[in-house]
């Protein structure tokens, strides 16, 4: 017994019933239809239902503004399938701004397009092969895709199914026909939120800038238990999991992104993002209830599993969500450049928070942003700033509200130290969690990090509380979110006993335990020996060859780009120097051009070979762009501390580690 397609259709329309949706046979809806419900069949927007919803959302609202909001939804002009969607996804957020005249006087409000709250104040339909009639350079294209999902009358999701059973019309194809699609019927894609590739057991979801790659699996219904349905009921699952009204009404306010880093996209949550933040909002409110701990939970999620955008999510709900009063948010890293990484995707990602993120870039500037701040606002800070000054013995209470919510990244590093301990000079110090929480002592603390760590001086669940959600590196790699590691051990001796390399680490932590970063990295005077040790130039070399010879091996093998980790920007220096001394055409002093960069923080007294590789915030931006092209001829970078978390470059498959 064969399956076709249309058995696959007529399935999945069941389980839309199942949901709550109308389920309506495309040709009836059409303008020659049985019930038409469009103009044409180059308009897409069911207008009767889009202006009854509006009537039904907006009571008292006058009946020419609310066709002034049809008219805007119909006839935008914005140019750009990209740029057009992107604003369409406001209106749908914020709702459509509209005037009218009352009494001789100009009045404005906005005019919303669907009710996040109730579920059942919208309009949900479901509809099978939906003929559209598009325009293209070469003339009109009459395309039917399989099934598209209204809502209020707006088509925001489109599926295409093929036939499992084909050696061809698999997933992918059904991807490639997606795309196909946007080119030619883009006026159905204006409007879109999801796109879904299925070949009936196999399912993939992605945006409308996702490339194939980025179509991804949903594999939970109810966030709990992943493949519910087994290994072959992926379409099912994923269409009761995304498409359960609440949820879906939730996806579309809190979970999709645009960005514009010189380019736009448009990122959508996965599963495990989606139920993440909404397990943390739940854990949140519990924990800055009057009787709760201030322990949000730890979110544990491997590492490229994009921890950057759940915290955006997270970000956006907590600041619209009711019980939160207009809470302030704290952003806390523990290193400058991944603060300024994970400020800069806050930015550009300012509409889904409601307001724009500022960074707190020094002691003074971080009391100031938070000393009785009365509500609001998005502060961006490192962990370092929270230490009292020379004449405090504590760090000051910058604000006792309850409704103050501090997300810490990479939380396993540095978020410990509640308890007192005694220095080499006999005084009584803490760690810097400890002084974090005499500045916001009511607020709430939520840890997000691919690495908790369970000891007895360091446990991360101690400080923020019982896990809120586990992804794992299998899972990331079983979903493909992240890629396998291999491991493969190039050792290269130190000179040096065990007990001194211990006694030199425990000075180095004691010595800099209450510090800024900056100052931090003037008094590790005593790490110099082993510097000296890891860039003693026989051992520098001999790493510059391998390096060499092992990365042109793989470039033979496979193409891609590749990443030194070197233990200090000196042994930076050094390995590149080594490198392009046995490759002298890789080197360029033009950020522009070369093979190979060095991308370090600098400072004003570093030495002129220091200098040379110090660049500015917005060369560093270009550098950024040159190494995720993965036809730039820019192949391998060499750092200490930047570019590694929160990082993307699928074309990066090979990293060098040198950090004993």
């Amino acid at each position: 017994m064969s399956i076709h397609e249309s058995d696959v259709e007529q399935e999945m329309l069941g389980w839309f019933e199942d949901l709550g949706y109308e389920v309506v046979f495309g040709p009836e809806l059409a303008p020659d239809g049985t019930s038409p419900e469009r103009r044409s069949y180059k308009h897409v927007l069911l207008e009767g239902r889009l202006r009854d919803a509006l009537h039904r959302l907006n009571p008292g609202m006058p009946a020419a503004a609310l066709a002034d909001a049809v008219a805007v939804l119909t006839n935008a002009g914005t140019p750009g399938l990209l740029a057009g969607n992107q604003q369409f996804h406001r209106w749908l957020t914020r709702g459509v701004q509209v005037f009218w005249q009352d009494d001789g006087e100009t009045r404005s409000d906005r005019v919303r397009l669907v009710d996040f709250n109730h579920p059942e104040q919208n309009d949900w339909l479901a509809v099978n092969q939906f003929t559209v009639i598009g325009a293209t350079a070469s003339g009109s294209r009459e395309r039917r895709p399989d099934v598209v999902v209204f809502l209020n009358g707006l088509p925001v999701a489109v599926f295409e199914l093929k036939n499992a059973a084909s050696g061809t019309a698999d997933v992918s194809a059904a991807y490639h026909q997606l795309q196909t699609y946007k080119d030619e019927i883009a006026e159905l894609f204006r409007t879109n939120e999801v796109l879904v590739a299925s070949d009936g057991i196999y399912a993939r979801m992605g945006s409308l800038s996702a490339d194939e790659e980025r179509f991804m699996a949903w594999r939970t219904i109810d966030g709990k238990e992943r493949d519910p349905l087994g290994p072959f009921g992926e379409l099912e699952t994923l269409v009761k999991g995304v498409f359960k009204q609440e949820h879906l009404l939730d996806y579309l306010h809190h979970f999709i992104v645009f960005e514009d880093d010189g380019g736009l996209v448009k990122k959508i949550a996965a599963y495990h993002q989606f139920h993440a933040v909404r397990v943390a909002v739940e854990r949140i409110l519990e924990a800055s209830a009057p009787e709760g701990n201030g322990k949000g939970g730890v979110v544990w999620h491997t590492q490229g599993a994009g921890k950057s955008l759940e915290m955006i999510c997270l970000a956006g709900k907590l600041m619209t969500h009711p019980q939160m009063k207009n809470p302030t948010l704290v952003v806390v890293t523990d290193r400058n450049d991944l603060d300024g990484q994970l400020y800069g995707m806050f930015d550009m990602a300012a509409e889904v928070l409601g307001e724009k993120p500022v960074q707190a870039d020094t002691r003074t500037a971080l009391r100031e942003q938070l000393n009785q701040r009365p509500s609001g606002g998005i502060v961006f800070t490192t962990i370092q700033k929270f230490v009292p000054g020379e004449d405090e013995d504590t760090f000051p209470t910058l604000t006792e509200r309850d409704n103050v919510v501090v997300l810490c990244d990479e939380a396993h590093r540095s978020q410990y130290g509640l308890k007192a301990r005694i220095n080499q000079a006999g005084e009584t110090i803490y760690g810097f969690a400890k002084y974090l929480r005499d500045a916001l002592p009511k607020a709430t603390f939520v840890a997000f990090t691919g690495t908790p760590v369970s000891s007895k001086d360091k446990d991360t669940r101690s400080v923020f509380g019982e896990y809120v959600d586990i992804y794992d590196i299998e899972q990331a790699v079983k979903d493909k979110a992240t890629v396998p590691i291999y491991y493969e051990s190039r050792l290269v001796k130190l000179e040096l006993d065990s007990a001194t390399v211990d006694a030199t680490d425990e000075e180095v932590e004691e010595l800099t335990e209450d510090e800024e970063e900056a100052a931090r990295a003037r008094t590790k005077s005593r790490w110099a020996a082993l510097e000296k040790l890891v860039g003693a130039e026989p051992r520098i070399k001999t790493i510059a060859a391998d390096l060499v010879n092992h990365f042109e091996t793989r470039q033979d093998a496979m193409q891609g780009k590749a990443m030194a980790v070197c233990m200090s920007r000196e042994v930076c220096v050094q390995l590149y120097d080594a490198i392009i001394e046995l490759r002298p055409e890789w080197h360029d002093p033009d950020p522009e051009k070369g093979a190979i960069k060095v991308v370090m923080t600098g400072a004003a007294s570093d030495r002129k070979a220091l200098r040379d590789h110090v660049y500015t915030a917005k060369v560093k931006k270009r550098l950024e762009k040159r190494f995720k092209d993965s036809t730039d001829p820019l192949k391998i970078v060499i750092v200490r501390d930047m570019w590694l978390t929160g990082f993307d470059v699928p074309c990066l498959t090979t990293m060098y580690v040198d950090k004993p």
